[in-house]
């Protein structure tokens, strides 16, 4: 921390940790919203996650705050459990990842294969769009992915309602706003985030004619929104269902992070992700939020990305982002009621589309073949259908046929052989998911500055999910100016060279 306030990186986190407050605002609040708890539990998480896990994180650059890919499963808890419910909840799933971090199994999360990880975002995109299409009419989603979308013609026919329409233009004029910006805005005004800009429009608009539309609620101090565990927590600790919600929480949130800190990773040549202290640090973030009754968070790639493209090069910038928010809050408590609530469903809807990535369909597709597809699409169908930590485990079982082909020869054994300045890593045996932890290790334990010669002639076949850890592993080494050369790719193996 002192290195970054004495180096020659201040002036660049300052300007990036602003950037990321103004995209993380508008996103904690509408969060929290898609979760059916008030706006300021969203901004909660996000001051918890930009200050503490800011300070203990394995990934200088992540930002960590509510995320949308939680939102579906708090919206189920506070719906059949209650919001006392979840800060027990939170409280043992932060605590089962600060063990897990602690016993070092962060590396087996990258192990999950990329098309259940996207078929979980896709299927989670379509539950937030069909969802807060209905807060766009000032309307409250329903109980199921299944009954908002039958239920979305009814809310088109009933446009005739003034109020309803009302709100629905706003929501448009945040729609366009957001995405007018990000086609228009110039070089110079790059970093202003679009979602911002489609919240203030909106919010001038429902001002200035005093439109009587449904607008944030939040209390006059942010202490007010903090809910501390009851008398009763040990026994709701004790709670099979409260147990089971956690561990899929802890699951579900440690996936979604640490797949995004490899993303992050893959933006910039920097410190590289410690995946175990990561893990932890959500951990301890995640813990917290149970005790002030907040959302729960993971490491977010919307705020990440925004970081690392604003030119973040410490951990203060997402610090610093965190005491944006808590000041904001602190301050202006009276501009954040002026929010329509449509706006921010308007913001959500298209943060829903954008993770329904059928490019990454298109691309497992090309790259390895029909089958990573199925999983992807078996993933989304049974999120939207049934619920989240079933549509994952779906998916993952669907990734294990995969293994079948090749359940004799599991083994992947790595080779090392120093050739003057030259590492070469030969591979022999089968590389799959189960064989990923090891083989990103050794790959990882390569100097950096030395040129590499990966060597896959003995290499039997090499399932998606190391393919796409391998592929990554190139692309930054070659991004970095490291040679890397790969010898004796034939086959199915060539999706590896291309």
């Amino acid at each position: 921390m002192l290195k970054a306030l004495s180096g020659g990186t201040f002036s660049r986190d300052l300007t990036a940790s602003i950037v990321v407050f103004l995209v993380a605002m508008p996103l904690c609040m509408g969060i929290a919203v898609a979760s059916g708890v008030p706006p300021e539990k969203g901004l909660i998480t996000g001051i918890i996650g930009g200050i503490v896990v800011g300070l203990l994180a394995g990934s200088p650059l992540q930002v960590s705050g509510p995320a949308a890919g939680l939102a579906v499963i708090v919206f189920e808890i506070v719906r059949e459990q209650g919001l006392s419910a979840l800060g027990p909840i939170l409280i043992l799933a932060g605590a089962i990842q600060v063990v897990a971090g602690l016993l070092r199994v962060g590396g087996w999360f990258r192990a999950i294969s990329p098309a259940v990880v996207h078929g979980m975002l896709a299927g989670i995109g379509v539950l937030i769009v069909v969802g807060q299409f209905h807060v766009l009419f000032d309307d409250k989603p329903l109980s199921s992915g299944l009954a908002n979308l039958v239920a979305m013609p009814g809310q088109i026919f009933g446009l005739s309602n003034q109020d309803a329409a009302t709100a629905f233009a706003i929501g448009l004029v945040t729609i366009g706003g957001m995405l007018g910006w990000e086609k228009i805005r110039p070089a110079s005004m790059k970093l202003l985030p679009g979602a911002l800009v489609g919240v203030v429009l909106a919010t001038l608009v429902a001002f200035l004619f005093s439109l009587p539309v449904a607008r944030v609620v939040v209390p006059e101090s942010i202490v007010a929104a903090v809910t501390l565990p009851g008398e009763g927590l040990l026994q709701q600790l004790m709670n099979p269902t409260i147990i089971t919600t956690a561990v899929a929480i802890a699951f579900i949130a440690s996936a979604e992070t640490l797949l995004s800190a490899a993303a992050v990773d893959r933006m910039h040549n920097g410190v590289r992700t410690n995946y175990n202290k990561e893990l932890s640090a959500q951990g301890v973030g995640n813990l917290l939020c149970g005790v002030a009754g907040a959302l729960p968070m993971t490491g977010v790639i919307v705020r990440s990305s925004a970081n690392v493209q604003a030119g973040a090069k410490t951990r203060l910038s997402a610090i610093m982002h965190g005491f944006w928010i808590l000041g904001f809050v602190a301050l202006l408590p009276w501009l954040l009621r002026e929010i329509p609530m449509a706006a921010l469903a308007g913001i959500l809807v298209v943060t829903g589309v954008r993770l329904v990535s059928l490019d990454h369909a298109k691309h497992l597709l090309h790259r390895y073949g029909p089958l990573p597809v199925v999983v992807w699409a078996a993933t989304l169908i049974m999120v939207v259908a049934t619920d989240l930590l079933t549509g994952v485990l779906v998916g993952i079982g669907l990734s294990l046929l995969e293994l079948l082909p090749h359940a004799r020869r599991l083994k992947l054994g790595v080779d090392d052989e120093q050739r003057g300045d030259t590492h070469e890593l030969a591979l022999h045996g089968t590389a799959t998911f189960l064989t990923l932890p090891k083989l990103s290790a050794k790959l990882e334990a390569v100097p950096a500055e030395r040129p590499v010669i990966l060597n896959v002639e003995r290499l039997l076949h090499i399932d998606h999910t190391c393919a796409e850890m391998v592929r990554e592993w190139m692309d930054r080494r070659r991004g970095a100016g490291t040679s890397v050369e790969l010898s004796g790719a034939a086959g199915r193996l060539r999706n590896l060279a291309a």
